[in-house]
């Protein structure tokens, strides 16, 4: 297996060792095959397309080519079409939008969210609130992870509308949480809206095995190329519960201007706005099959094996006294966890280094690693330990127009403000993370204090 994807990056990601690249944030966004692109290319050289909002001969062809996909993600998911439509999307934030904007919010009916969750879910609050629903947040225990979800499923009252949304992986700390749950909330009578997208670019996901009744997923994070297409897998008996605040093109079969009326389609065609990005669709399904070539079961295995070395090499990390270099966030194996490990550096004396710091030293290496929340502000909260009253405080401070995180940092005192993450995919190698070691072991023995005050200035400067 290990010759199959050396064999892997050396076809279709040679830009990476060309390049002298290290690539370590596959949760942010994955990575293109070089194949997929030039198939893409050549395909769309050889042929008509036009806006599917027609019946010409280069409508219907693009036409073709969009239903394609739709059927070819049904398929990779393994969801009945019987039960479940594609709705296409910008990404898995506008996928996310569309429910917030059309589930029916109600006084009465409960939000129920994990801490541990994009900002894209937490900003489905704003929807929740202003319609009078309940806004409730699971926290997180040990590992960042939920310690008994049903004490806070219960209580939903009966008749009213109920939403519990998660994610299938947390793209802070990599924590698997249960697609049980979808079962578990659907039982207390909730809908589920799970957020796989940091879980499908690595892990099968069976929508025969759990079906929940909202999907979002973005491809790019899948297999990097197109950008710009995402997708909202649906339960067709949960399109009629949904209410758009607005029709467009492509929404409807009919308007009048003169008497103020409309039809809107009755399918997924209705939360579809405008003109479909169809030259991006046309990539998905060819972004599939490479994935279903590779076998995600064996793309899983490659990255846990190497998220696996990742922890060992990081864990290993000592200062001079043998104290540890490291303080990892969430699970320190690889037991119901992804490819992503959120991570701060510590000096000899317990203090954290300045993440800042270390971005630009991986810069510098050319090593691609992720810094700060990573719009993950719940998981980080509890990684960081910060008591509720001290961040308010620091957070009523704040103002968009003067904020700086160096101001936020002062007023936390000696709380972390953010971590390094780094996520190992499809391309990686054990190369990879030795190179990370490498940069990491600089920092052996040195005084975060003194790091920090010599190296941050610029790096705040350009925030």
């Amino acid at each position: 297996m290990t010759d199959t994807f050396a064999e892997l990056r050396r076809r279709d990601f040679s830009r990476l060792d060309r390049g002298g690249h290290v690539y370590l944030d596959y949760t942010g966004a994955g990575l293109y095959a070089e194949s997929q692109v030039r198939a893409h290319a050549d395909y769309l050289c050889g042929c008509v397309l036009g806006n599917p909002h027609s019946r010409n001969p280069s409508s219907m062809a693009a036409t073709t080519l969009v239903e394609d996909a739709r059927r070819k993600v049904l398929g990779f998911f393994n969801a009945d079409p019987e039960h479940y439509e594609v709705i296409f999307t910008l990404n898995a934030s506008g996928a996310l939008k569309l429910i917030a904007e059309a589930y029916p919010w109600e006084p009465g009916g409960r939000f129920l969210l994990t801490a541990d969750n994009h900002n894209s879910v937490n900003g489905m609050r704003e929807y929740a609130t202003a319609h009078g629903a309940e806004v409730r947040y699971v926290p997180l225990g040990c590992e960042l992870r939920v310690d008994d979800l049903e004490e806070h499923l219960a209580g939903a009252e009966a008749g009213k509308h109920h939403l519990f949304t998660f994610p299938a992986q947390s793209n802070f700390s990599g924590v698997k949480h249960p697609l049980q749950w979808v079962e578990t909330a659907r039982a207390h009578g909730y809908h589920v809206l799970l957020d796989a997208a940091a879980f499908v670019p690595t892990s099968p996901l069976d929508l025969g095995e759990h079906g929940p009744d909202f999907v979002a997923l973005s491809f790019y994070k899948m297999f990097g190329y197109p950008t710009g297409v995402g997708a909202l897998l649906a339960r067709r008996n949960m399109l009629g519960e949904l209410h758009r605040p607005w029709f467009s093109g492509g929404t409807v079969r009919f308007v009048s201007a003169q008497n103020s009326v409309h039809l809107s389609h009755v399918t997924g065609r209705a939360f579809e706005d405008g003109t479909l990005n169809y030259l991006g669709i046309s990539a998905v399904s060819a972004g599939l099959d490479f994935l279903g070539e590779m076998g995600m079961g064996r793309i899983n295995a490659h990255v846990m094996r190497l998220t696996e070395l990742l922890l060992r090499e990081l864990a290993a990390l000592r200062h001079s006294d043998g104290a540890p270099m490291v303080r990892v966030y969430g699970p320190q194996g690889t037991v119901m966890r992804g490819g992503s490990v959120a991570f701060n550096l510590i000096d000899p004396g317990g203090d954290t280094v300045d993440f800042r710091v270390v971005e630009q030293r991986t810069n510098e290496a050319g090593v691609s690693v992720r810094t700060g929340f990573f719009c993950n502000p719940g998981a980080a909260e509890f990684a960081f330990e910060y008591h509720d009253d001290e961040a308010f405080r620091c957070i009523q401070t704040l103002t968009p127009e003067t904020f700086t995180l160096q101001q936020f940092s002062d007023c936390m005192n000696d709380y972390a403000v953010g971590a390094i993450r780094a996520s190992v995919g499809i391309a990686s190698n054990d190369a990879d993370v030795a190179r990370l070691m490498e940069v990491l072991a600089t920092f052996r023995d040195a005084a975060a204090a003194s790091v920090s005050n010599a190296q941050t200035a610029a790096v705040v400067t350009a925030e």
